[in-house]
């Protein structure tokens, strides 16, 4: 490392109770596309996130761990069009809420920016926006 090398993100993992609910939740509502996977084991999905960074989802072996979830500590993930992304949420009955935890409404950022909240099969938080 250099004087003017940078650290940057290369990707962030997820621990999955189940890794076949997981990855159809991560494919089918948060859109994400998957990309090869080198372990080849069973219990790793590897999704792009764009700008060449990835999501690696990983089951345990077991038995399952229970992670501390607190909607602080979130994946968070812009979309284009907020409305159609809830409108999908309703079609797979996800609730979601506010930072506050008002269910059912979005959060509106000082800035503008629109947000709202949803759990994954594990519970943990992800916040989705329109800054996009």
């Amino acid at each position: 490392m250099n004087a003017y090398s940078q650290t940057k993100i290369n990707h962030f993992a997820v621990y999955a109770k189940d890794l076949k609910e997981s990855s159809k939740f991560y494919e089918e509502v948060v859109g994400l596309t998957t990309i090869e996977e080198p372990f080849k084991d069973g219990l790793h999905a590897w999704y792009d996130i764009g700008y060449g960074l990835s999501m690696h989802l990983i089951e345990r072996e077991k038995p399952w761990k229970e992670p501390v979830i607190d909607k602080t500590n979130h994946l968070c993930f812009s979309v284009e069009d907020l409305e159609s992304f809830i409108e999908k949420l309703g079609r797979h009955n996800i609730p979601f809420e506010d930072a506050v935890d008002n269910k059912g409404k979005i959060n509106i950022r000082p800035d503008g920016v629109r947000q709202i909240y949803i759990q994954d099969p594990n519970g943990y938080w992800i916040e989705i926006n329109d800054e996009y």
